[in-house]
């Protein structure tokens, strides 16, 4: 019988269904809301979304006020000002209605206004002393899983990188997931969402802190994603692949939040304040890159993987089952509407070195399944570029 290291798991409460997200009146009444932040973005308020969100919020009795300028990676000078919302209007429970960026962004708001510090002084993993606000989040988009992770990242400006907050502190309270909201994404963030939880589940799998627990859920969702991403950027209208995706979203961050990541997200963390560009596609660009670096360390795990995505490795030796798997990643990529590189999106050779600088003091790159030193750092830019 094999036996088993400790771990914990931990997750909110969640719903998964469609209309989920009028149900949040009644959630935020059990948490003795009175006054409510709404934290979202414009997208999303034009989308509808909001409005749906503070309908059911005002039947329930409940007041509310918004805070929306958030930009598509959360800056801390945002978490600031949505923290001073918060405090000066007297609310008590905050509701985030959007992507990743929004609700990290509610979680940095929640962590100041009760932890009181700067945002950027919680980088790392365990630095929240103090609970936060109850926080209840809707997610709208597939793939980043903020709404069921211990994970919040914020954008240091001064710096140029996104920091990791690693905390059961933010795990959210509820989460509310209604692939309905999906349906409004265009296809390219469809892409970048799906395949950012395709390397949610891939890094988790592979994760030196990965357990028995998490292996169901990542591999669930690498099927999934297998299965529906395609379908869901060329019918975004078709709501069945929606379901499914908002499904393997979700699979994959109980799988992440409970394994943590890998040197995929600790790269792409340190391009995402370089660049500013959308975290999904940071990911997909270094994916490739990561597993020729993992492989030796990890084959079996890799060869896993290949299997569930339908690779046939009958007969092949490791090299080549590592490269079967590597065209796979790339091909699905392109066929996602990912292409060139990290040059064509502005990265020189003259930034590597502050990239990899980054890179290797970022929280995900620990549980990495090969240890990863500056110079390794820096030659997977270089691969990727």
């Amino acid at each position: 019988m094999p036996r088993y290291e400790e771990r914990k798991f931990v997750a909110p409460e969640f719903i998964f269904g469609l209309n989920a997200r009028c149900r949040v009146g009644q959630y935020a009444r059990n948490f003795g809301a009175r006054h409510v932040l709404l934290v979202t973005d414009a997208g999303v308020a034009a989308a509808g979304w909001l409005n749906d969100v503070r309908t059911a919020l005002e039947a329930a009795g409940l007041t509310s006020e918004v805070f929306q300028d958030i930009t598509a990676n959360p800056r801390d000078s945002e978490v600031r000002a949505g923290t001073e919302l918060f405090c000066s209007r007297g609310c008590d429970v905050i509701v985030a209605v959007g992507g990743g960026s929004v609700i990290d962004c509610a979680k940095g708001i929640g962590i100041m206004a009760t932890n009181g510090s700067d945002i950027l002084a919680y980088e790392g993993i365990d630095k929240i002393e103090v609970p936060t606000p109850p926080l209840i989040c809707i997610p709208t988009t597939a793939g980043t899983s903020a709404d069921v992770s211990q994970f919040c990242v914020i954008n240091d400006l001064a710096r140029r990188v996104k920091i990791a907050i690693i905390s059961k502190a933010v795990v959210p309270d509820v989460a509310l997931v209604d692939p309905q909201t999906t349906l409004t994404m265009d296809p390219y963030l469809t892409a970048c969402t799906g395949i950012d939880a395709m390397v949610h589940a891939i890094e988790a799998f592979v994760s030196t802190a990965s357990s028995p627990v998490v292996d169901v859920h990542a591999l669930a969702a690498i099927r999934l994603i297998r299965d529906n991403l395609g379908a869901a950027i060329d019918e975004p209208g078709d709501l069945a692949h929606r379901e499914q995706m908002m499904l393997a979203s979700l699979q994959a961050g109980l799988a992440f939040s409970n394994a943590s990541l890998g040197a995929v997200h600790a790269t792409s963390h340190s391009l995402g304040g370089f660049l500013d560009r959308p975290h999904g596609e940071a990911n997909a660009l270094m994916l490739e890159h990561v597993i020729r670096f993992n492989y030796p360390d990890a084959a079996d795990r890799y060869d896993t993987i290949a299997e569930i995505l339908g690779i046939d490795l009958r007969g092949m030796a490791g090299p080549r089952r590592r490269d079967a798997l590597i065209d796979w990643v790339r091909q699905f990529r392109l066929a996602c509407g990912v292409r060139d590189g990290l040059g064509a999106r502005g990265v020189r050779n003259g930034d590597i070195d502050d990239l990899a600088r980054f890179a290797v003091q970022d929280p995900c790159i620990f549980t990495n399944p090969r240890r990863a030193n500056r110079r390794d750092v820096q030659v997977i830019y270089e691969e990727a570029l």
